[in-house]
């Protein structure tokens, strides 16, 4: 027994011998890390479209009719919602046959819409190319496109957002919405 302990005890001590240790491994130059790009520094806000009077009913019954016609046309089913400045919604139609889980998908793209005044596409955009912070800005964001800002006279009223089709057909549908108010 003496001997198999006396053997393990001087295969260890070669082993570390052997082996080099961490004060003689020569550390790696440290890089500085590489910061990432933030786009540059404009001079203005970009998407800094001030805030006017929400939206009303009429208004809204007018740009979710026209998002309808153009659905229609295209034989899409939409979910389609309009929301005012603050998110909040104003109109909803669920057109026959349309997906029911696009309901408050629809809502959320328009209240994203509204209360970041640009598209959703944008935080869609910043996703697809890797800047995953966009999750960190507002659990209730969606990030799809179909959600267009309402400009009326130059000032954000409202947002009107539509789901039920693929992102680029629920944006089709909207931008037709969304053009009633100029």
């Amino acid at each position: 027994m003496r001997t198999v302990v006396s053997l393990t005890l001087a295969a260890c001590t070669a082993v570390l011998l052997i082996s080099p240790t961490p004060a003689q491994t020569a550390a790696p130059p440290t890089a500085s890390p590489a910061q990432p790009s933030a786009g540059g520094t404009p001079d203005a806000i970009p998407f800094d479209i001030p805030y006017g009077q929400s939206i009303g009913l009429d208004l809204a019954k007018q740009v979710t009719a026209a998002a309808e016609a153009e659905a229609k046309k295209r034989n899409w089913k939409m979910n389609i919602s309009v929301v005012d400045t603050n998110g909040e919604l104003v109109q909803f139609e669920r057109m026959e046959g349309a997906q029911i889980a696009s309901g408050s998908i629809s809502v959320g793209k328009a209240r994203t819409a509204a209360r970041f005044r640009r598209e959703s596409r944008a935080f869609y955009n910043a996703y697809e190319t890797g800047h995953g912070y966009v999750a960190t800005l507002d659990p209730t964001l969606v990030a799809s496109p179909g959600g267009f800002p309402l400009v009326q006279g130059g000032k954000l009223i409202g947002a009107v957002g539509c789901s039920g089709g693929t992102g680029d057909q629920d944006a089709a549908t909207c931008k037709v919405g969304a053009e009633v108010v100029k």
